[in-house]
């Protein structure tokens, strides 16, 4: 369990952990977003049983063999994030937006010169997409008036959660030392985490030990009086998820698509926390300023099988396999904490200054099955629909041991996709709707996902140019730190974008 406490907690930036954030981070690696072209993005991802997209190929790779031409699109995107956050008695609202290059790939059609063949052609492409926009932020400021006796609404308890116990030797500094190079020696030691984070609460003066002069020491206490605690909190998420998949597809006769995808998966991701505690209970400690910047950098291999079947001339069912996507995961923290006091104006920042790299781990989300139905009315339009279910309860995390950890809080997930396009002239008009199950059984750390989308294109022929608008909507629930039974953060998060894209015949 330790490589997996150690990722947890850099992911979270929370001291202590349990079986709640080994589903906080099966849920955020399981995960994925509507992406792609405009055109797709404008029927709500509703295209398992059309094909002719490149992003249609990323949910059924048999998609590519509906080109009657060999094909090329790419797209831009501009997104907006807006997170309304509410903690007690503070709420803020922030907002961010960004500018990335969201998809591009080609797909080559290789038609069959032989009339009488039963494969009539053939397709091979490759096609990038950023699965998930990572780019996050949200900040909130309140008091915590829960008060109890063990100071569970104070970061401090879980600094003093870590000290519990341990030796006073094996968490301090040694004669001279600097603290970096103690933290650096602390670290490399037996249960090394842990005993930096209570390194970190002993040398700031947050942990008070029973007996100073006894090396020996396991019993410790906090330098604070109980009361309200006022968090000041900023959370500051950028990176991304992104996928490469190679297209095979084909033909059989005049009503059967089959295709296969063999994906390649990477992940960059930041995340900056900030933690400025205030307090006036009359306790030596007035205030803890805690800050971590945790990176993760990680790769995978999925498998895509599909498959579109046209049942008469106007109606199409399409069926999709994904595979689980098998992702090794590497992960560094960067931490800093500052105290003040009443007595002065506190001591010198612990800033080490140290990068903590941490094992790899392997992380394997849960497979998916996906049905779609779709009626085409000649070139006049088409009506769409799409189903998949996904059991994030499935997913697992693996150490170098092979010792696994599944979710005990996530559940399965059904996932609704409708389209539409209309056709006059050269233009397309289009429309769509999605609703996604919340992926955790008590449905509010993660709420159901709203959203819409509207989109317009215009065909010069061998080329096409499509815009698109969409917003999604979601709740969520994050702690500051960890004590589950405190009130956590409550978070309204609204997602809009705006995609551009360029698609020709080649």
């Amino acid at each position: 369990m330790k490589k997996i406490n150690i990722i947890l907690a850099a992911l979270f930036a929370i001291p202590t952990l349990n079986a709640q954030d080994i589903d906080q981070t099966l849920n955020f690696f399981s995960q994925s977003e509507i992406r792609g072209t405009a055109r797709f993005r404008a029927l709500s991802g509703a295209f398992g049983a059309l094909g002719g997209d490149l992003s249609a190929v990323s949910i059924n790779p048999a998609g590519s063999s509906v080109f009657n031409k060999s094909h090329a699109s790419f797209s831009v995107n501009i997104n907006d994030n807006t997170n309304d956050a509410v903690y007690f008695n503070g709420n803020q609202s922030v907002n961010d937006s960004g500018f990335n290059l969201n998809q591009g790939g080609a797909a080559l059609v290789f038609k069959s010169r032989n009339p009488e063949a039963k494969w009539k052609k053939f397709t091979v492409g490759l096609a990038y997409d950023r699965t998930r926009n990572l780019d996050n932020q949200w900040a909130v400021l309140g008091t915590n008036n829960q008060v109890s006796n063990n100071f569970d609404n104070t970061i401090a308890s879980d600094f003093f959660d870590f000290a519990d116990g341990l030796r006073l030797a094996d968490i301090s500094g040694q004669q001279g030392e600097p603290l970096t190079d103690a933290y650096i020696r602390i670290g490399g030691s037996p249960n090394g985490f842990n005993r930096q984070q209570a390194f970190l609460g002993f040398e700031s003066g947050i942990l008070e030990p029973g007996d100073i002069l006894d090396d020996d020491n396991t019993e410790y206490f906090l330098n604070l009086e109980n009361g309200n605690f006022t968090h000041d909190f900023s959370n500051l998420e950028t990176g991304y998820n992104g996928k490469i998949a190679f297209n095979l597809s084909g033909q059989y006769g005049d009503n059967v698509y089959l295709g296969v995808n063999l994906n390649s998966h990477f992940i960059d991701y930041e995340q900056t926390t900030s933690l400025l505690e205030t307090n006036d209970n009359g306790g030596a400690i007035t205030s803890i300023d805690f800050r971590n910047v945790s990176a993760f950098t990680g790769n995978g291999f999925s498998l895509q099988l599909g498959g579109i079947f046209k049942l008469n001339k106007s109606l199409r069912l399409g069926v999709t396999y994904d595979s689980p996507t098998w992702l090794n995961v590497r992960s560094q923290l960067v931490q800093f904490l500052d105290t003040n006091t009443l007595v002065d104006a506190g001591q010198d920042p612990i800033d080490p200054r140290v990068i903590n790299e941490f094992s790899e781990i392997k992380i394997k989300t849960p497979s998916k099955v996906s049905g779609s139905l779709a009626y085409v009315f000649g070139k006049q339009g088409l009506l769409s629909f799409d189903y998949s279910r996904k059991d994030f309860g499935n997913a697992e995390l693996k150490e170098s041991n092979n010792e696994v950890f599944k979710s005990e809080q996530l559940t399965a997930v059904s996932t609704y996709r409708f389209g539409g396009e209309y056709v006059y002239e050269q233009f397309s008009f289009r429309g769509g709707y999605r609703f996604e199950d919340s992926p955790y059984e008590n449905g509010q750390t993660v709420g159901d996902l709203n959203g819409y989308s509207l989109g317009v294109g215009y065909n010069f022929g061998n080329t096409r140019f499509d815009i698109t608008f969409d917003q999604s909507n979601q709740s969520f629930q994050n702690r500051i730190f960890n004590q589950p039974l405190l009130t956590p953060v409550s978070i309204d998060r609204k997602i809009s974008n705006i995609t551009l894209s360029l698609a020709f015949d080649l």
